[in-house]
């Protein structure tokens, strides 16, 4: 292995990123029956049925750009509404924390990898070692994220899909 990421060769795309005044706009194109090549993709032959349901990858399953955004959205929403403890991690305006969080999202659930393109990888631990994370953060982090699910309408089996994920993710960023 080179240490570069494997790519699916099937896999050939045009694609169009965009600063927008709402945030990143992302469109792309694949071949005919081409998968992009992602962590949480089978790198065999691809089957009707996944765990997150019948779409390639959580990304498309959730509905794509407008749905992942407005997931990061509702999430950010929610935080500031009913959780100070996790408020107060975050800087007083959240905009481009919220646009950081729907572009890591896009690739982390199989679509554009749009934060990787723009700041490469997301070193999530490093980012959060400033804060102090314990289990109760990271289990209000996760009923903030839990209520995103509801205001979004994510269904199962997508919902439990992604609710193991992000709770590996949020036990990950401990540091306490």
């Amino acid at each position: 292995m080179d240490g570069r990421p494997r790519q699916n060769p099937a896999y050939r795309r045009t694609r169009s990123v965009q600063e927008t005044p709402t945030g990143v706009s992302c469109s792309f194109r694949m071949s005919p029956g081409a998968l992009p090549w992602h962590p949480m993709m089978p790198s065999g032959p691809v089957e009707t049925s996944h765990p997150w349901g019948d779409e390639a990858t959580p990304y498309l399953e959730i509905g794509g750009e407008e749905r992942v955004r407005a997931l990061a959205e509702s999430f950010y929403d929610i935080i500031e509404e009913d959780s100070p403890v996790l408020r107060a991690m975050l800087p007083a305006n959240t905009t481009n924390t919220r646009r950081k969080l729907f572009m890591y999202l896009s690739g982390w659930l199989g679509g554009p990898p749009l934060y990787e393109e723009k700041w490469g990888h997301p070193r999530l631990r490093m980012r959060h070692f400033p804060f102090t994370i314990g289990d109760d953060e990271a289990a209000e982090w996760m009923r903030c994220m839990r209520a995103a699910f509801d205001r979004v309408d994510i269904d199962e089996p997508l919902r439990t899909f992604l609710d193991e994920r992000f709770s590996q993710l949020a036990l990950h960023m401990r540091n306490q």
